[in-house]
């Protein structure tokens, strides 16, 4: 499984912008399209307590969305939580 799962639906700029962001930094990340399936929308829900996308889980913890990712990238948090190991 992924360290980065990322919670789309197609017409969704700021799903966009978060896989651009991530492919331009060369990380690896699943997507989950929500807009495809209602149970994995649901599913989202339950795990972010959010429902808008994207919903972005780092080892399976809820980081938030774009801005919350952008804001880790420049940060320079983003590689720290990428090497701690799943919990």
């Amino acid at each position: 499984m992924s360290q980065i799962i990322i919670y789309t639906s197609e017409n969704c700029p700021y799903c966009r912008l978060a896989k651009d962001l991530l492919n331009s930094h060369g990380i690896a990340f699943e997507e989950i399209r929500v807009d495809l399936d209602d149970k994995k929308r649901e599913e989202m829900i339950q795990l972010s307590h959010r429902r808008t996308v994207p919903q972005i889980f780092i080892h399976n913890k809820a980081i938030g969305g774009f801005d919350d990712l952008k804001d880790l990238i420049k940060s320079g948090k983003l590689n720290t939580l990428l090497n701690q190991s799943s919990e």
